[in-house]
């Protein structure tokens, strides 16, 4: 419920990770949690309440190595990303961290990876193209707006 309250790893089963709160201090659905390891930062996103002080997350990277009774902190938000133009052509992780070794973004917005959907009225009726900054995805196989799409690549 409120940014900042700190709660503890109860418990560890693959990338599902079970924290504890004090009562009164539960994050709400959606909320981003964050564990310190070493010099990076796990984060975990809540997916469920269990109870009156304890949430069911799902780790967004590797949960090796974490164990009970280690620290968690609310963010207080969701997970956002940058949006605009100075995301495109960029690599990003899960959590909208440049992965590309470009350095930093600077983007002027970041979105909420949940969010209300856009109104009837602002979605467009006519086929427009989403132009990734990628020369082979824009020609080859470009996308079009108002869709999920997901890009995985590898060797």
């Amino acid at each position: 419920m409120a940014k900042g309250s700190i709660g503890h790893v109860t418990q560890v089963t693959g990338p599902v990770v079970d924290v504890e709160f004090k009562i009164g201090e539960l994050p709400e659905i959606y909320h981003a949690l964050e564990i310190q390891r070493d010099s990076e930062k796990l984060v975990l996103e809540v997916q469920q309440h269990l109870g009156a002080n304890a949430v069911r997350t799902v780790s967004m990277g590797s949960s090796d190595g974490l164990r009970r009774g280690t620290p968690v902190l609310d963010t207080g938000a969701s997970i956002s990303v940058p949006v605009g133009a100075a995301g495109l052509g960029r690599i990003f992780n899960v959590v909208g961290e440049p992965i590309d070794q470009m350095g930093p973004v600077t983007a002027e917005k970041t979105y909420p990876i949940h969010r209300t959907p856009p109104s009837f009225e602002e979605q467009v009726t006519t086929p427009q193209f989403f132009e990734t900054g990628m020369k082979v995805i824009d020609l080859v196989a470009p996308f079009t707006k108002g869709g999920k799409i997901g890009v995985f690549g590898g060797a």
